[in-house]
Formats: C-alpha cells, sequence, structure tokens
C-alpha cells in the first residue's frame, strides 16, 4: 500500500539519525565512562598530562581508534609526541603560553567540575576548564559540551567548545600550526604506516596534499585488525573561522586548526593569530564521526550536510 512504502520511505531516510542503543554515562574520580548499553565506548578524563583527554575511543566494531601512547604502551606503536593524548583540545600559543607541549614552560588546562552528566539515546557532558599558564595565572575560561551517540553510521561525539576571557583580560590566539582540536589515529591508519591509510578531505585533496589545506571535513581512515575502519571530523559553520585549516598528517596526527594560517600558507604577510575581547567568545564546534569503510562507505558527506543543518 501507499502508507507501507511511505512507511519504508521514511524509515530509510531516517536511518541514520536513528539512535542505537542507550548512551549511559558513569562519574568516577578520574571522570566520566561512556558506554553504549553495557560496550565501553570512550572514558572521559579530567586530567592526562596536562589536560583532559578521550580515551580509549571504541569504534563500531569493538576496536579501540587512537593511539593509546602515553597512557598504555602497545608493541609495535610509535612513541612519538607525547603530547599528542588520543583525543584533545589544546593550542599552542594562548596569550602567549603553548597548552600544546608537555615540555618547557606550557600551561595546563585544569578541570573545574562537570555542569552536566547525563545519560539517554544521547550522553551529554558538560564540563568547565581554566587555561592556567606555569605560575597558575588564569589565562582563559573554557566550557566543553560533548554530547556521545550510535546510529547506523557508526559512533559519534560533538565536541564544542566556548571560549571566554578571565579577569577582563583578552584571550590571544597565536598562529602556529600547533593546535587546536585533535585525535592522533591508531597506528595501523597512518598513512606512513603502509597499510592502506588514507586521508581524504571535502575538497577530494589526499594525504599529504589536505595538510594546511581548509575544508569542511576530514576523513582519514585504513585497515585495522582485518577490516577498515575511519575518522571524520566534521567542521561546524558555526566555529570559528570555518571551514577551518587541517593540520592532518601521515604519521597519524589529525587536527582542525583555524588559528595557524602562516604555517598552513607558507606567506609570511598572513596572520592566523585572533583577539577575543573581554564580553567576547569563541567556539570551536566539531562532529567526530567513528565509521567502517572509506568517506564513501560512512556517507561522511551526508552526514556533514546533517550536522551543518543543526543550529
Amino acid at each position: 500500500s501507499k502508507f507501507l512504502f511511505s512507511c519504508v520511505l521514511a524509515c530509510c531516510l531516517l536511518g541514520n539519525l536513528t539512535a542505537r542503543g542507550e548512551i549511559k554515562l558513569e562519574k568516577n574520580d578520574d571522570g566520566v565512562t561512556v558506554k553504549i548499553d553495557n560496550d565501553l565506548f570512550t572514558v572521559y578524563r579530567i586530567k592526562s598530562g596536562a589536560k583532559p583527554i578521550l580515551w580509549p575511543v571504541v569504534g563500531p566494531t569493538g576496536k579501540e581508534m587512537t593511539r593509546a601512547f602515553p597512557m598504555r604502551e602497545v608493541a609495535g606503536e610509535k612513541t612519538d609526541h607525547i603530547h599528542q593524548r588520543s583525543f584533545w583540545l589544546t593550542h599552542g600559543e594562548v596569550n602567549g603560553v603553548s597548552f600544546w607541549m608537555e615540555q618547557g614552560e606550557h600551561g595546563t588546562i585544569e578541570h573545574q567540575g562537570f555542569d552536566k552528566v547525563e545519560s539517554g539515546p544521547v550522553g551529554l557532558l558538560v564540563a568547565r576548564n581554566l587555561w592556567k599558564s606555569k605560575d597558575g595565572t588564569v589565562q582563559c575560561e573554557e566550557t566543553r559540551t560533548l554530547r556521545f551517540g550510535s546510529s547506523d553510521s557508526g559512533r559519534w561525539i560533538d565536541f564544542d567548545a566556548i571560549f571566554k576571557p578571565a579577569g577582563g583580560k583578552p584571550i590571544v590566539f597565536g598562529d602556529t600550526k600547533e593546535g587546536a582540536f585533535g585525535v592522533r589515529v591508531a597506528e595501523a591508519l597512518a598513512v606512513d604506516a603502509k597499510k592502506g591509510g588514507k586521508i581524504v578531505n571535502s575538497n577530494g585533496e589526499t594525504d599529504k596534499d589536505a595538510w594546511g589545506k581548509r575544508a569542511t571535513w576530514v576523513d582519514y581512515f585504513g585497515p585495522l585488525e582485518g577490516e577498515t575502519l575511519g575518522i571524520a571530523i566534521l567542521n561546524h559553520p558555526s566555529s570559528f573561522r570555518h571551514p577551518t585549516y587541517w593540520h592532518v598528517r601521515t604519521y597519524g596526527l589529525f587536527a582542525a586548526n583555524p588559528f595557524g594560517v602562516k604555517d598552513f600558507t607558507g606567506k609570511k604577510e598572513d596572520n592566523g593569530s585572533h583577539t577575543v575581547e573581554a564580553g567576547q567568545t569563541l567556539r570551536l564546534r566539531h562532529r567526530v564521526i567513528l565509521h567502517k569503510g572509506d568517506e564513501k562507505a560512512g556517507k561522511i558527506s551526508a552526514e556533514y550536510e546533517r550536522f551543518a543543518a543543526e543550529q
């Protein structure tokens, strides 16, 4: 019947939007554990090194999709860049302080508390942080809203961060490639592992050619324990300086950075630094999709259009 056909059509159109499983968030002393029904999805850790991170990050088929080092050593896994801890938000120059590195006079992102930790078809976590220089001076305040979900397309995490000045002092985000929102993919996915890993962006640029380019999304996929899996990061139109530049490397670093313009364009006259004055805010908003297959199998282009349409 026409009614039955309409129902089937509607189900097909809504399939990717339909939640799969209950997202359970459980607070503990170290942060929040996120599960889909009883299966581990990820753990929000309030402190690892000098910042909060998500680790491990488990994909739709039960495999960890980000690098374990330095939280856990795995045979054959590279041990470079100790600050690239699984899944994070930092920046290499905030009021002259590096929050990216963990060596030298680096800053620390200090967890202040959770405003919300809620389970449901979509899990919700809201956390407050202070970005402090080594001497304890607060450089800025940041509130991050994370949403966790699972659908026919895979598992996804929304990461929406709002920065505001502290104590009437402006925030100056400096022009450096070392930033900002990113992940370090599992070793097998890295292009340099030469196992079939690949980087593709929304413009069709691949691997090394995707570095430093502006794009609405980038997908990093490859073989992981016998199947092709990918991590896509989508940059929302409401995010600062959309479409963002991408600090995505063939060795496995995968970061969205709207500030590193001079490094990315190679033009000395370019200046990507940005000042947030007292009373103003700056927003960085992304969706991370953990999916099966390549960017086509993961329907990343369509997923981006859906994400971009959200308010």
